[in-house]
């Protein structure tokens, strides 16, 4: 077994901590929130007890009892499992991969079954494939924060990599095929986290990996989400010529075609074509309520996600007021994902054009808070468009 420079137990906490996406900051407030009332006020400041953490998960001091019940409590787990267990194999490629560890998802023989494949490439077979197919599944979530699913998704597709390479030839294409949606889903991450230059280069990567792997749809599916990676005016004719080219490279089914078919409309409403954006927009939509499409890739299609882009639109065409109809008809309750703080965002920004500022004002502040909660950078860019009078913008803060 390969050496590392920590206790096992101390590999263990970092390990189960990371497949939570918990900071170490928010592993602290846990212990917090575990403690019993008449126990708590015996925790240190937040501060000191996350540098506590640091130390555990450095191996240079181990909880006491005490604290080790916390931690327990905190993970979901007994002290056996967390401190002792006989799963040292499985800790041991976990903490050396990167890759997480999804709690209760698999059986202690398939983690052990993908550890030796990790090891020896070769070994991989239909097992070790769907094995990262559901880690990729546990992780595409709205409800994430983008930058917290890019941290995981990272060393899993350097994971999937070795394997597209070094594995048997059985397995090495669905591993291809694999990489190809993993480096999609990272891309469009980076778009929510605001950083385009790494969308783009992600972007590459997808697509480069589908046409290796001669995969028509699959090609045309990267070239439909890399339509949807920019927000800026600068090249709407680029945005429509991607999407035509996404349906050029094979028949797409429904939910794949609506994709290209949003992206073409927001190039045309940035190009200000608006018979031909709303024809595309109808076409989206009639694509959107046929029956039967099983389309295995990972993408928001949903009734809110084809109106904001609607309303998008109609925002980037300078009709506002039709774009504020359709945001209004959205649920109240709607769930907190960057999706969402991104609807409100543009929801501000067509409250702003027709010059309603109260109400500007506060969806921008409910946008900033979501925003904030859920690491869209995107919807703070969005939020930046917002053109409020100065006599308003003082006695607010809906700047990022």
């Amino acid at each position: 077994m390969v050496d590392i420079d920590v206790p096992i137990w101390a590999a263990r906490l970092g390990v189960l901590r990371r497949g939570r996406l918990w900071s170490q900051r928010e592993l602290a407030e846990r212990l917090s929130a575990a403690a019993d009332e008449s126990t708590r006020d015996r925790l240190p400041a937040l501060e000191t007890l996350t540098s506590m953490i640091r130390l555990w998960e450095a191996g240079e001091r181990r909880p006491d009892e005490w604290y080790a019940e916390l931690l327990c409590r905190a993970f979901g787990v007994d002290e056996t499992e967390l401190f002792v267990g006989d799963a040292a194999g499985t800790t041991l490629w976990h903490y050396l991969t990167g890759i997480p560890l999804v709690p209760g998802m698999f059986t202690a023989e398939e983690e052990e079954s993908t550890g030796r494949a990790i090891e020896a490439p070769q070994r991989a077979d239909d097992r070790t494939v769907g094995y990262f197919r559901a880690i990729l599944d546990a992780y595409t979530r709205t409800d994430l924060r983008p930058a917290d699913a890019i941290s995981v998704l990272r060393p899993v597709f350097v994971g999937i990599e070795e394997f597209r390479h070094d594995a048997s030839s059985p397995v090495r294409r669905a591993f291809l095929l694999l990489a190809t949606e993993n480096a999609e889903l990272i891309s469009r991450l980076h778009h929510e986290a605001g950083n385009p230059g790494r969308a783009l280069a992600w972007s590459d990567e997808a697509v480069r990996d589908a046409r290796e792997a001669a995969d028509a749809l699959l090609e045309a599916y990267t070239l439909a989400q890399r339509g949807g990676l920019s927000d800026t005016a600068g090249d709407p004719g680029g945005l429509v010529a991607l999407a035509v080219a996404a349906r050029e490279r094979a028949h797409l089914p429904a939910r794949v075609d609506a994709l290209s078919r949003h992206h073409e409309a927001q190039g045309h409403a940035l190009a200000g074509n608006l018979d031909m954006c709303r024809r595309r927009l109808e076409e989206s939509a009639q694509s959107l309520a046929e029956p039967g499409d099983d389309t295995p890739y990972r993408f928001d299609c949903s009734t809110q996600a084809h109106d904001t882009l609607c309303a998008g639109c109609l925002v980037d065409l300078g009709h506002a007021r039709d774009a504020i109809e359709i945001l209004e008809q959205q649920p109240p309750k709607a769930p907190p994902t960057y999706a969402t703080a991104y609807a409100l965002a543009r929801m501000a920004h067509a409250y702003a054009d027709v010059h309603e500022c109260e109400r500007s004002v506060e969806t921008a502040r409910q946008a900033l808070a979501l925003a904030r909660q859920t690491g869209a950078l995107r919807a703070l860019r969005e939020l930046a468009k917002v053109h409020i009078p100065p006599q308003e913008a003082r006695h607010t803060r809906i700047r990022p």
